[in-house]
């Protein structure tokens, strides 16, 4: 029994507003390959396969063509758990005919916890493993509200109603073991683990809201022979424990996850005993975060150019440059090459304060359009840039009010 530990796709999501369908897409194909070319009997999806609860046609076609390409591929069996991403009643819309497919979706916590056990069966109808498919548990399904307990009850109960819940279905599928030949069994989830891994800008939310509800990963893991996590973006161990992991999200999903490497992991039991291997996953589109002054960044840029990058760039700088010539340069830089800036950040701008004018003076005291007059005077914008930002500012506040900019 070989399975395949992915993660995290977050199909349909966008960077700085830029569409990313040919990444996704790139990537399906890449993992269709490793399946065939590892000989993988089962793919496991630990959550958050689409990166909102209403993903466009493009995600869901994505998502649809790779599993039904699957079992060209060698592969037998799928199972995949809702994260705190997707919509429940999408991913089980489907279920019965993916079930004909041996392809096994729990997009939420069933009436029956015994659904969330799946027994795969060989050719032959034996037992060749147990997965314990456990999706991203909301607070509703772990825990009643009690009166009078404080955010720190809240969020220990909470904890304690995730471990309880994995405790017992560990129980289910020990269950299932008895009279048959032991075969392994393995756990999913989609949860934040304590002391956990996270990089700035990569999406992850807390789970919960107002609480600490990080869960002791080697406590749930009791009773299973490899846990299979999701939701965390950074491919990682649990407190060093090599059968409780995250595979990580498969493409960087912001600048602050660029450089990374991302991975897959396959997982191969031979009498129980896991043997793991990560697998690099190629990078599909580069991202490239550049700090500096500008002349810098310039150099930067003319060595990607050289190289013949289509790199996508976040650009922060920390010298100051007006919007106008700072676009200018770059529109010039950038002509005739493949690269895209996406965002640039000016460092001064953004650690720029305004100062009260006499001390009684507070925000409060100054309506939006003296604001915005004194970020003009405070950066020093030129007169012709001046005029230009006044007149958009004018009109987005008339879009936000609905009136005539011109009353302005």
């Amino acid at each position: 029994m070989k399975i395949l530990h992915t993660s995290d796709w977050h199909l349909g999501r966008s960077l700085y507003d830029k569409k990313r369908y040919e990444e996704f897409d790139a990537f399906l194909k890449w993992l269709l390959k490793l399946i065939a070319r590892e000989k993988i009997d089962v793919l496991l999806v630990a959550g958050d396969v689409f990166d909102t609860t209403t993903p466009g046609n493009r995600a869901q076609e994505l998502y649809y063509n790779f599993l039904g390409q699957l079992s060209q591929h060698g592969c037998r069996h799928a199972v995949i758990i809702g994260g705190n991403h997707d919509s429940p009643s999408l991913l089980d819309a489907p279920k019965s005919l993916l079930n004909a497919l041996h392809i096994h979706v729990v997009g939420c916590k069933p009436e029956k916890m015994e659904d969330e056990v799946i027994v795969l069966k060989s050719a032959e109808g034996k037992n060749e493993a147990i997965v314990c498919a456990v999706p991203f548990l909301r607070d509703r399904d772990v825990r009643s509200a009690e009166a009078g307990e404080t955010p720190e009850n809240k969020a220990e109960n909470l904890k304690q109603g995730i471990a309880d819940h994995y405790h017992a279905v560990a129980g289910l599928a020990a269950q299932r073991q008895q009279g048959t030949q032991p075969v392994p069994v393995i756990a999913m989830g989609h949860l934040f683990t304590s002391k956990g891994h996270t990089s700035e800008g990569d999406g992850v939310r807390e789970l919960y809201i107002g609480t600490i509800a990080h869960v002791d990963g080697e406590s749930i893991a009791r009773g299973f022979d490899y846990l299979a996590l999701g939701h965390l973006h950074l491919a990682q161990t649990v407190a060093g424990n090599v059968t409780v992991r995250y595979s990580g999200a498969p493409i960087p999903m912001g600048f602050g996850e660029a450089g990374q490497t991302k991975r897959v992991i396959t997982v191969e039991f031979s009498q129980n005993k896991p043997i793991i291997t990560e697998h690099e996953i190629p990078v599909f589109q580069q991202l490239v975060r550049m700090y500096g002054d500008l002349e810098t960044i310039t150099a930067k840029i003319k060595t990607l150019k050289a190289a013949n990058s289509s790199a996508w760039l976040e650009i922060e700088i920390n010298t100051q440059y007006t919007a106008t010539n700072i676009s200018a340069h770059f529109e010039e830089l950038l002509r005739d090459t493949q690269l895209e800036v996406l965002r640039i950040k000016n460092r001064v701008l953004i650690d720029k304060t305004l100062t009260p004018v006499h001390e009684t003076e507070t925000l409060e005291t100054l309506d939006d359009a003296d604001v915005f007059q004194r970020c003009l005077d405070a950066y020093e914008v030129e007169e012709e840039e001046r005029a230009l930002l006044t007149e958009t500012y004018r009109e987005a506040i008339s879009l936000l009010q609905n009136t005539d900019p011109n009353d302005k």
